[in-house]
Parts: structure tokens; C-alpha cells; sequence
């Protein structure tokens, strides 16, 4: 399957929502099938991060869903993300999400992420004054039967944390 019949296999008028990778590398021994149910998979999770709909989370994880480097205090399982979601929003409304890169490979999806907004809410308890927030972060999928399984995540909380003024240089 080509990349264009990947992008055509979402859901009627998602196309301007899911996020597209800006460099993509795919095992071609995954099967044609296989690798559009990951891609659209990993595209929905983006697609969460990007907008902070509940429902491209809902869409892309797996009932089972496991954070597989889950944050202290942040719950496990489709809940997690929901929660840091919510949270994170709260600091930064204006969100988004670029895909860097997007590789396919066996049963897994690895993004490379770049997250950028402004500092313009609150968090833990600290105002933002509305200064860029630009960093990034590398997500590890673990897809089967079309949902992420299992999540293996990295962000760059210090350079979040100095962008926001709560660490200090």
C-alpha cells in the first residue's frame, strides 16, 4: 500500500487533523495492511496530542493499553494520557504537535516529536506569562489488531522546565 492509500485508509474528515510525519520510514516486510493500521494507530495518538480530543486517544490505544514509563501520580492504562493531557493543556492551551520522523518497524511505531505552544496558563500552581514552549520529545509504539498496546516515552521536561521559567538556567 502506498503512502497516499495510508493517508486515504483515515476516517472522512480527519485528514486535516492527523498529523503527517515529515519524514517516514517503514520496514516494507510489514504487510501493506499491517502497516496502515499502525500508521493510523500512531497518527490518532499524534492526533491527540495535537488537539486535545479525548477521542483520538480513545480511537488509537488499546483497552489494555500500558505506559510502559508512566509518570508518579499519573494514572495507568487509556486514563494516563487522558489525565496528563488535561493537565498539560491547562498550561499550555494552544498545544501542537509536529511529527518529525515516523518509523514502522516489526510491531512497532517510533515518533520523533516536536511540542510547541506558549506558556500562557498555570502549572503546579505557577502562572505562565505566555513565553514558547519548543521541545521535544520520542514516543515508542507497540501496536497489534490496529491499537497501541504498550508506550515507551521520553520528553525533555529540563528544557520544558527552563522554557516555562520553573528551572532555572
Amino acid at each position: 500500500m502506498s503512502l497516499i492509500a495510508v493517508i486515504l485508509a483515515a476516517p472522512a474528515g480527519a485528514g486535516d487533523i492527523l498529523p503527517q510525519p515529515k519524514s517516514l520510514v517503514i520496514d516494507r516486510s510489514i504487510p501493506a495492511a499491517r502497516r496502515a493500521s499502525m500508521m493510523l494507530a500512531a497518527q490518532r495518538y499524534y492526533a491527540f496530542w495535537h488537539t486535545g480530543e479525548s477521542r483520538f486517544a480513545k480511537e488509537a490505544l488499546s483497552a489494555n493499553f500500558m505506559d510502559r514509563a508512566l509518570p508518579e501520580g499519573r494514572p495507568q492504562g487509556v486514563e494516563g494520557p487522558l489525565f496528563a493531557s488535561k493537565i498539560f493543556r491547562t498550561a499550555v492551551p494552544d498545544l501542537a504537535v509536529d511529527v518529525e520522523e515516523m518509523l514502522l518497524v516489526g510491531d512497532r511505531v517510533v515518533g520523533r516529536l516536536r511540542f510547541r505552544g506558549h506558556f500562557s496558563g498555570t502549572f503546579n500552581g505557577v502562572a505562565g506569562d505566555g513565553r514558547a514552549i519548543d521541545f521535544i520529545a520520542t514516543d515508542i509504539y507497540r501496536v497489534a489488531d490496529g491499537r497501541i498496546t504498550d508506550n515507551w516515552h521520553l520528553e525533555d521536561n529540563l528544557t520544558l522546565l527552563k522554557q516555562m521559567g520553573i528551572v532555572k538556567p
